[in-house]
């Protein structure tokens, strides 16, 4: 039997993180480009063969131009030399009802950690166009120092101003492919 393939819909999909600010309030970032492809075995996604994520760094937007710049700079993601955050799946495992979890290789400037996010799988549909939709939500968290995002400063009080843990959630609607 022959592979189904998706990709994502951008217009209907988001890709976001958060990170704590002074821990005090959460600053929400997301990536305005990004792919996602798929494969299963048939049309179902009880068993994906493949899941492949890649982001645009340079479409990193947070609502603030400087905070944005500064993401982007060797202090943090340094687009300039790494301009792809990637993740490659390696095994999507039922964890019971409508929850699986991904598991696979993350990649952000350079250095390759595995991961495992939740994913909920929100169900197929065929949309009013006749394209049939699959969608997701995904979560997970992950320590930014172990990317070698360890730029940080310190308040007067003590207090550090970016915390370790990211959170990472994505809202995913992919569309098969004929």
């Amino acid at each position: 039997m022959a592979t189904t393939k998706w990709t994502v819909d951008p217009m209907h999909s988001e890709v976001q993180f958060k990170v704590k600010h002074l821990m005090i309030t959460t600053v929400t970032g997301y990536f305005q480009r990004f792919q996602v492809e798929a494969e299963t075995p048939d049309e179902q996604f009880t068993n994906a063969s493949s899941v492949r994520f890649s982001a645009d760094v340079h479409s990193i937007t947070t609502n603030n131009v400087q905070r944005d710049t500064h993401l982007k700079s060797a202090d943090f993601f340094d687009a300039e030399n790494h301009g792809e955050v990637t993740f490659v799946g390696s095994k999507y495992e039922h964890v019971g009802g409508d929850n699986y979890q991904l598991h696979g290789d993350l990649t952000i400037k350079g250095v390759t950690k595995p991961v495992t996010v939740q994913v909920e799988f929100g169900g197929i549909v065929v949309d009013p166009y006749g394209q049939t939709k699959a969608g997701f939500t995904v979560s997970g968290k992950i320590s930014r120092k172990d990317f070698g995002l360890t730029w940080n400063a310190v308040t007067e009080a003590g207090s550090v101003v970016v915390s370790d843990e990211i959170k990472l959630h994505a809202e995913i609607q992919l569309v098969k492919q004929n």
